[in-house]
């Protein structure tokens, strides 16, 4: 699979409404056929910084959302609402969903 994060610093005055802003977006990315997850989380660090972690199928499936409407429509608007240039991890890994940490297991 095609494993991404991205870690997006957002100007203070649009920050709180970020996910707000992304919803459609990330509607739209869950929704293709080769999409296996596209979640958003904010930091407890920054308040202004949100982290994208995302996976395709395959390159296939990446190259697919890249030309997707819906991505250069994010891609136009975006520029915008971020105070700096995003920060990125794109790597191909085995597997298509997240595996099971062995060294923590709940107990009783």
């Amino acid at each position: 699979m095609i494993f991404i994060a991205v870690k997006f610093v957002i100007r203070p005055e649009r920050s709180a409404r970020w996910l707000e802003d992304v919803e459609e977006f990330t509607r739209a990315t869950r929704e293709e056929p080769g999409n296996l997850f596209y979640e958003w989380s904010r930091s407890v660090d920054n308040e202004h910084e949100y982290v994208l972690l995302e996976a395709f199928a395959d390159a296939a499936a990446g190259e697919t959302h890249v030309n997707s409407e819906h991505f250069r429509a994010a891609m136009a608007w975006m520029p915008d609402a971020v105070a700096e240039t995003p920060r990125i991890i794109n790597v191909e890994v085995p597997g298509t969903d997240w595996s099971a940490m062995a060294e923590v297991q709940p107990r009783g």
